[in-house]
């Protein structure tokens, strides 16, 4: 028995309807707009010296940050934000000038930018000894899982603690655990038990370079240090350097330019998608 053939439609016939191709689409750019109501950067003050030079100096630079694909981190439109600094313009202040011969160094440094932390300490005239550990908790006493970061969420920050020539830490400080524990504050504030463990490990005359208040018993040296400045970003009326030596005396010069006192554009990198993401994007 022979089969008789099927006739089968044409090609074209079981051909699919064509479709409009999809437009290609593309995750926005994570670009601030410009903002016609931020001032031009004013120029850095002179560092204050006294007698013999400081012998204890904190710092926390406004560091810039970059995402994998090598661009500046974007500013949060909701948020006033720092101008921040380039390394070189970090690394090229004078600290060196105005330090004593034996002096310590307490360094705030990002997680994702130890290496650059550890470029500044050098250029600066500070050797690298330890660190210490700022650990975020929350109310009820747990790490604060609000940090940002492409690998991990941070809930910690670092003090990178350097030493010029040779001076050892002062006798509490040789039992004082290299651990801060604390609630995270306002946007980018260190915490204020630093300056407890600070003043009891290490000996004056104190600076702190990029202030948010003054102390008393500091030199402190930035645009939000003054008393009738508001922190995070208001513009301001000048800088406050001499509240604990107001006698000081002022070199003159010329430095790099940022106006005011930050580590934390990459923060705002946390409402972006993961892959825009860059690896610096660690909470500060």
């Amino acid at each position: 028995m022979t089969a008789e053939p099927i006739d089968l439609p044409a090609p074209e016939v079981l051909r699919q309807p064509e479709t409009k191709p999809r437009a290609a689409t593309r995750r926005p750019r994570l670009v601030a707009p410009l903002r016609a109501d931020v001032a031009a950067p004013e120029p850095l003050p002179p560092l204050p010296t006294v007698d013999g030079g400081f012998k204890t100096v904190l710092a926390d630079p406004p560091w810039r940050f970059a995402n994998r694909t090598g661009k500046v981190a974007p500013e949060h439109r909701r948020l006033d934000r720092y101008d921040t600094m380039t390394l070189d313009q970090i690394c090229d202040l004078p600290v060196s000038d105005v330090v004593a011969d034996a002096a310590h160094l307490y360094l705030w440094v990002p997680n994702a930018l130890l290496p650059e932390g550890l470029r500044v300490m050098e250029a600066w005239g500070f050797r690298y000894i330890s660190n210490l550990v700022w650990a975020k908790r929350r109310k009820d006493g747990g790490p604060d899982g609000r940090g940002v970061g492409f690998y991990f969420r941070n809930v910690t920050e670092l003090i990178l603690f350097g030493v010029r020539g040779s001076m050892r830490t002062l006798p509490p400080g040789r039992s004082q655990v290299n651990m801060i524990e604390t609630r995270k504050r306002e946007h980018s504030r260190k915490p204020d038990e630093q300056y407890d463990l600070i003043e009891a490990c290490s000996p004056g005359p104190f600076l702190e370079m990029f202030a948010r208040y003054p102390r008393d018993g500091w030199q402190v040296w930035g645009n939000e240090a003054a008393d009738d400045v508001q922190p995070r970003g208001q513009r301001h009326r000048g800088y406050a350097w001499d509240v604990a030596h107001p006698q000081a005396d002022i070199e003159v010069g010329s430095y790099a330019q940022a106006t005011e006192v930050t580590d934390v554009v990459h923060t705002d990198v946390a409402a972006a998608p993961e892959a825009e993401r860059g690896d610096a994007a660690a909470d500060s």
